[in-house]
């Protein structure tokens, strides 16, 4: 089992506005901890602070390891972490791309141990990539590009990983397919981190939730009804409504007066 992800205080700021206000909290390893709040409300601050994207003040640590006082090599093997946007530069095939997720091991393109094959394979394998190998990065859909940035991520098998909205450009079928491989790796004991807007998403995958708004953290808790009740209405001024067959999927009612 990985060691928890311990936040003291995370503070971001820029440009003389707060955009992430002394959030302290422990996510537990073992988990699929969801992060959801309402436009604005810090989520993707919050991951790029936790990733040292964004300068910040506070404290971030992976059991007793200060993130911030560690090398970026050192770093980049305990955690992993997704971008909402998919930048692809480079006119590379997939299976090279994802090959960079080993870079922290020492793994470049074209010269890859054992480990960093069998990683790179079943990264690949699990997010549905492993026909797209040969193509070329930039000749990929969207949603096809955001499987293979997905997959770069989990071949780098870090304890901790957070992933920034990895099934908004998907299809249905596919949204499915990452929330199940993010919910496995969790359930194998690593920290898994992940924003969402889709409360659907959550109510069906998540252990636990961070509820953000305006740039703080609103409550910490298990991604349980009573809990969507209490917070979804105040941040999202609509009240969930959910399925009656077990599966807690969650929805929202049209406003039919609008």
């Amino acid at each position: 089992m990985a060691d928890p992800l311990i936040l003291d205080r995370l503070t971001v700021r820029a440009t003389g506005a707060t955009l992430l206000d002394a959030v302290s909290a422990t996510v537990a390893p073992g988990q699929l901890t969801a992060v959801v709040g309402p436009n604005g409300a810090g989520k993707s601050t919050l991951l790029r602070g936790i990733a040292n994207i964004l300068p910040s003040t506070g404290g971030i640590r992976i059991g007793d390891a200060d993130l911030k006082a560690l090398k970026p090599i050192a770093r980049a093997r305990r955690l992993a972490y997704l971008p909402q946007a998919h930048e692809l530069a480079w006119d590379i095939s997939v299976a090279d791309m994802v090959a960079l997720g080993r870079f922290a091991f020492g793994a470049v393109p074209g010269r890859l141990s054992a480990a960093d094959e069998a990683a790179i394979a079943q990264a690949m394998a699990d997010t549905g990539c492993a026909d797209l190998a040969d193509r070329a990065v930039t000749s990929l859909s969207g949603g096809e590009q955001a499987l293979a940035c997905l997959a770069r991520v989990l071949a780098a098998d870090t304890p901790v990983l957070l992933a920034d909205e990895p099934a908004a450009a998907l299809d249905p079928a596919n949204q499915y397919r990452v929330m199940e491989c993010l919910a496995a790796l969790a359930r194998n004991g690593r920290t898994v981190v992940v924003v969402l807007h889709d409360l659907s998403l959550v109510a069906q995958f998540a252990d636990s939730v961070l509820w953000l708004g305006g740039g703080r953290l609103i409550a910490q808790g298990p991604a349980s009804r009573a809990e969507f009740e209490r917070h979804v209405p105040a941040l999202f001024a609509r009240a969930p409504g959910f399925a009656t067959d077990g599966s807690n999927a969650l929805y929202f009612r049209r406003d039919c007066d609008s």
